[in-house]
């Protein structure tokens, strides 16, 4: 995985830098497992916009991504690492020794013909999914479910990863992504290894038309609004807006948002970095 850099023939091309695509083995995405993606345009069932910035794009079919990982102790072989239009990370199709076919987000360094395993008493190596009462203290691990059998909800997109630093009885301790350090059932599951994908971070569109190509509509500042329009909006000249907020007034630059009791701070030990 790498980044390609482009001489400035033209203006779109001046910061103009996108992935290399290397990793990928295959441009055509497997039937049995697309569906139709609808776009919204930002619009509700009555017409009515309720979500600015959203348009156009380019047509995709949204990939079915197993996030459950619950075929037990049935090896199952990489066939290909795929491009996914709709997150961040890379994909892999899997073929399972009975017949069935899958996507699983692909990990950093996953390599095609590689044989991958779920379930308890599986060896804790990259691509495996097991429970994180098996997996090693110190672990890098994505994919991780909030509660057992629900699915993996945490560190799924590109290049992100959590720890796991400590266990006790029925909880795990895992430092997440975001500086958050969370307890979590052992009897969740997780998967060994980073997310693929790491320079997506770095990604830099070069002009506004590939943006758009994604789907999204220009974004205007609430400085250059009206005050009908945001209450950072008006004022003689170029005012500065005032304190910064949202559209609907709440403020932003550390204001806390969460509910005090909302019943999973229990789970929290130490909250994200500010």
């Amino acid at each position: 995985m790498g980044l390609k850099k482009f001489n400035p023939v033209t203006p779109g091309t001046r910061f103009k830098i996108i992935p290399d695509f290397e990793e990928i083995t295959r441009s055509t995405p497997e039937k049995s497992l697309i569906v139709p993606l609808k776009k919204t345009g930002g619009r509700n069932n009555s017409g009515k916009m309720t979500m600015r910035y959203i348009g156009g794009g380019h047509k995709r079919q949204y990939r079915i991504i197993d996030f459950k990982r619950n075929k037990d102790g049935i090896p199952a072989k990489v066939v290909s690492i795929e491009y996914d239009p709709n997150r961040s990370a890379r994909i892999a199709l899997i073929h399972y020794k009975d017949g069935v076919k899958s996507y699983i987000i692909a990990p950093q360094g996953l390599k095609v013909g590689q044989m991958l395993l779920s379930g308890p008493g599986v060896p804790p190596e990259l691509g495996n999914n097991l429970p994180l009462k098996e997996i090693p203290l110190g672990s890098i691990i994505h994919n991780i479910e909030m509660r057992p059998g629900q699915g993996a909800k945490i560190a799924r997109s590109a290049g992100s990863f959590a720890q796991l630093t400590a266990r006790e009885e029925k909880y795990a301790t895992i430092k997440l992504p975001s500086g958050e350090t969370r307890l979590i059932p052992v009897s969740c599951r997780a998967t060994i290894g980073a997310v693929s994908n790491p320079e997506h971070n770095l990604v830099s569109h070069g002009k506004a038309g590939r943006r758009r190509w994604l789907g999204r509509r220009p974004r205007n500042r609430g400085v250059s609004m009206n005050p009908v329009d945001h209450p950072m909006g008006g004022g003689e000249g170029r005012a500065s807006g005032g304190h910064p907020r949202s559209r609907k007034g709440i403020p932003a630059k550390g204001y806390k948002t969460r509910p005090k009791k909302k019943t999973s701070s229990k789970f929290i030990i130490e909250r994200r970095k500010k």
